[in-house]
């Protein structure tokens, strides 16, 4: 165990960021899925804006790196586009 307050703290600090990084990561899988999923134009076109600035938001934060994102907008944008 931390025999140091500071470390103590960090060890705190550490836990709370990794559960709150864990949920902004599954939110993001889950809603790239439900996005991937659907094979209606209409919805998907309600969905994109809101895709590209979760997975912005995301990167802004370092919870996943910008190129990351940039790809996976970019895979969004081609699944749109493949709808009819």
């Amino acid at each position: 165990m931390a025999n140091h307050k500071s470390s103590e703290k960090r060890i705190r600090q550490t836990s709370s960021r990794t559960e709150k990084n864990r949920y902004y990561a599954k939110t993001m899988r889950n809603a790239l899925k439900k996005f991937r999923s659907t094979t209606v134009r209409q919805e998907a076109e309600e969905m994109l804006p809101g895709m590209n600035s979760m997975l912005d938001k995301l990167a802004k934060k370092n919870i996943i790196h910008g190129n990351k994102a940039a790809n996976l907008k970019s895979s969004v944008g081609k699944h749109m586009d493949s709808l009819k």
